[in-house]
């Protein structure tokens, strides 16, 4: 299960830091600091979206 977790993290988290990437990009924030806080927020927003898709997908 662990590994099908850390699969779905890395699509997840990949995808859910490039969307908050692109929203701070769009409210105008420039500078690196807004970039990197997204990314981190888009990524800890991704474990628990990873962790219920690998146990919706486990018990199939």
């Amino acid at each position: 299960m662990i590994r099908l977790f850390s699969v779905i993290y890395t699509l997840a988290s990949v995808t859910l830091a490039g969307s908050a990437i692109v929203a701070a990009l769009t409210l105008g924030m420039f500078g690196a600091r807004p970039i990197v806080v997204a990314a981190v927020i888009g990524a800890v927003a991704a474990m628990p979206v990873a962790w219920t898709v690998t146990k919706k997908l486990s018990a199939i």
